[in-house]
This record gives structure tokens, C-alpha cells and sequence, in this order.
């Protein structure tokens, strides 16, 4: 199924086919359930009525880009443009109209650059590069004033200015994999900003070799394989981190719990898991757990954000999340295979 919207896509995207799970047309479907969630403005909330944060906005407006909703994600990054802060930040929770958290999340900042890439992939639109730009080099700005000499990036920074005095393992990767984007955008650009990378390479040595550098959150699904999603951890350490997490962290036939001491299974922690998986060449224990993630899938295409074993309660009750959604249209596109976008997740060499 090719993409056909009204402006300009790289003509070697077509929107993910898994015919035997989740076939191009109801993977569609799943996007419109997250573009009506998008607001006037362009923010995308979570759910009817909830609230928005700039690192899963930007995972919907990925989704939207990805099932050729072109102008619904271009509206979404230009709400991002419209609210940054002066100094590059933007709070960590809005609502339709005003704040619901005013503290700003390094990881959800710079995931900006990770949307803006995977748009251009999307899209080879490099007037689009140039309107992301001053945006992109602010909200990197921001992220790096918070890189203490060790090499770690505080997690956040409080509304009056003052930081959080510890930095996390899951967010702290994420930012490894939105610099190598954002080193892309610049270099792309032909804006020199080797500093980028630099502070990814400390990162990852700290990631790798220092794991007193981050707060213990060892009982979270996150911090076992998102080091391996974003590339921050590579090659047989990968493989052996993914291995030796699968116990306590897979439910057999339901999929990744978000804490190891719980029943508790989320289908974008999945689907997330899947690109991990991909990354490590484990394609048919990927296949499997995107399998298991359709069991949240509800009639009209959205996705229940979790479920709680053995009772099949859904949790947040009947919540069905657009950042959910999201990652389930993200893991098909990676195992999909095809598109200039199917490999940024799974593809660190």
C-alpha cells in the first residue's frame, strides 16, 4: 500500500503491510485513532480530554508520518515549535489549555530530534530540516547544559530553574540514539556540531562501563532493553542483555510486563521490546511478541494501554492510549522492513 497524501513522501515509503497480524489498512485505521486525538493547536493528547508530553507527542506524530498522515505530524512538530521554552526546553506535561507539569524532562526534549529525523526519512523533505532547525539546535542546548563532567545528563530540571541531582538509565539512552538524529539533521544541514556526538560517546561509556553514574531502576522493563533499542549497548553485550532480561521481564503468550514484580503487560513496553529484539537480529522472537501485543488491540484500531494477569483487567481502566498506538505502528514498520524508517531503531552500525 503506497503512501498518497497530499504532500511530498520519499517514494520508497509505503505504509507497513503485515498481512498476517496487522495488515496496511488496519494499521491505518490505528492512525486515525491517534489523529483524533490531535488538537487545533497540533498537540496530541494521550487520550480524550488528557494530557500531552513532548517525547510521546512526538511518538504519535512519528506513527502519523509513518501511515502517510503527513500534515496532521507536520501540525504536531509545529506545536512543538510554537510552545518551546526560551531555553530550549519544553514542560513535561500540557493540557488543552495550559500546564499540568512545569518541570522539564531532558530525554523528553531531545526526543525532538528523533521525531524531526524520522520525518525527513519520511518525507526527503529538506525545507521541513531547515523549519525544525533553530528548534532542534535550542532543545539540544538545553539537554547538554544538563551533562555533568562525568558524562550523564540529569533526567530534568524543576520550574524554578534548579536541577534534580541524578540522571536515568532509560532516558539517558534514549538521548544517546535523538543525538546521533540530531548529529544527522545538523550534519544533513551542513551545520557543524561535533560537541553532539562527543557527549553521546561519554554517554555511552557511562551507559557501558558505569552504571553507578545512573539511579537504580532495575525492577522497570525500560531500563533492561531500552540501552539496546537506541544503541546505546551494541553487538554480544546486547544479545546477552536481551537474553538474560527475558525471564523476568516476558510473560509467555502476553507479552513485556513494566516492572519484573508485577503481572502487569503494556503493549507499547512490548512493541517497544520488538524493535530491541530486531536490533539484536532475534527477528522471530520479535514476530512473536508483536503476535502477543494484538490482544490489546480494541475494535475501532486503538490499542488498551496495559492489562493485569490472571484477572484480563485493563489498566488504566479501559484506557487506550495514542502513545500505545504509536509504538505498535513503529514496531510494524520495523519489522515491515522496507521503509527508509524501518531501520532507525534496529540499525546502530
Amino acid at each position: 500500500m503506497t503512501i498518497t497524501p497530499t504532500q511530498h513522501v520519499n517514494p520508497s515509503m509505503t505504509v507497513p503491510d503485515l498481512p498476517s497480524v496487522l495488515p496496511a489498512p488496519d494499521l491505518c485505521t490505528t492512525a486515525e485513532t491517534i489523529a483524533r486525538l490531535q488538537l487545533p493547536s497540533g498537540m496530541i493528547e494521550w487520550f480524550p480530554g488528557g494530557h500531552a508530553d513532548p517525547w510521546n507527542h512526538v511518538e504519535t506524530a512519528m506513527a502519523l508520518a509513518t501511515a502517510g498522515f503527513i500534515e496532521q505530524a507536520e501540525l504536531g512538530y509545529q506545536w512543538l515549535v510554537d510552545v518551546q521554552l526560551p531555553d530550549g526546553g519544553w514542560y513535561n506535561y500540557y493540557l488543552a489549555d495550559g500546564v499540568k507539569d512545569a518541570k522539564r524532562d531532558t530525554n523528553c526534549v531531545a526526543y525532538f530530534a528523533t521525531g524531526v529525523w524520522h520525518h525527513h526519512l519520511v518525507t526527503a523533505d529538506i525545507d521541513f530540516l531547515h523549519r525544525m532547525w533553530p528548534t532542534l539546535d535550542r532543545a539540544m542546548s538545553f539537554v547538554l547544559g544538563l551533562q555533568t563532567e562525568r558524562g550523564e545528563i540529569i533526567w530534568a530540571m524543576r520550574e524554578d530553574g534548579s536541577r534534580f541531582d541524578y540522571a536515568l538509565l532509560t532516558g539517558s539512552s534514549s538521548i544517546t540514539h535523538s543525538l546521533r538524529c540530531a548529529s544527522a539533521v545538523a550534519e544533513t544541514l551542513g551545520h557543524q556540531r561535533p560537541a553532539w556526538l562527543a557527549a553521546r560517546e561519554r554517554l555511552v561509556d557511562l551507559i557501558a562501563n558505569r552504571r553507578e553514574a545512573f539511579e537504580p531502576k532495575e525492577r522497570w522493563a525500560m531500563d533492561w532493553y531500552y540501552p539496546v533499542l537506541t544503541g546505546a549497548i551494541v553487538g554480544d553485550d546486547a544479545k546477552k542483555r536481551m537474553t538474560d532480561g527475558w525471564d523476568d521481564f516476558v510473560m509467555d503468550r502476553k507479552g513485556v510486563r513494566c516492572v519484573s514484580d508485577e503481572p502487569w503487560i503494556t503493549a507499547a513496553e512490548t512493541c517497544e521490546c520488538v524493535m530491541a529484539l530486531l536490533a539484536v537480529g532475534e527477528f522471530n522472537a520479535a514476530t512473536t511478541l508483536f503476535d502477543w501485543s494484538q490482544r490489546l488491540r480494541d475494535d475501532d484500531g486503538s490499542y488498551f494501554t496495559g492489562m493485569v494477569y490472571p484477572e484480563q483487567i485493563h489498566f488504566p481502566e479501559n484506557e487506550r492510549s495514542g502513545y500505545t498506538a504509536a509504538a505498535v505502528i513503529l514496531a510494524a514498520d520495523a519489522l515491515y522492513g522496507r521503509n527508509p524508517t524501518s531501520r532507525l531503531f534496529i540499525d546502530h552500525h
